[in-house]
């Protein structure tokens, strides 16, 4: 289990997938409004010049010294829904991102969002 006192040494690290391949580096990290775990994570990739954020699941991640491995292929990760690097993740895109990794959603308490950025 990964606890929400440690997310905000993981920023920066590199975020590698099953086989230790690289998928970019971590930026931020989202909690589930309904439990205030970490949930999702955004992650930096593509070139220098022209960086985006996409989304992984914290299901199954692993923190190790300077990466943070998670359950989920490269190729899957790279292909998810994704945002600019100064963009926040639309409401309606939200349940995007979970069909993307094949994962129920459901909206937080009274309909609210399921994500929040920690």
């Amino acid at each position: 289990m990964i606890h929400a006192a440690d997310v905000r040494e993981w920023r920066n690290r590199d975020v590698v997938d099953t086989e230790s391949h690289k998928i970019g580096v971590l930026e931020a990290v989202y909690v589930d409004t309904t439990t205030d775990e970490p949930a999702m994570a955004t992650v930096r990739t593509g070139l220098p010049t022209r960086h985006r954020l996409v989304f992984v699941p914290l299901d199954d991640a692993i923190v190790g010294p300077g990466y943070l491995r998670v359950g989920y292929a490269r190729t899957l990760v790279k292909q998810a829904p994704s945002i600019g690097t100064d963009d926040v993740l639309p409401a309606e895109q939200e349940e995007a991102v979970f069909k993307h990794y094949g994962l129920p959603y459901k909206p937080g308490a009274a309909g609210e969002r399921q994500l929040a950025r920690r």
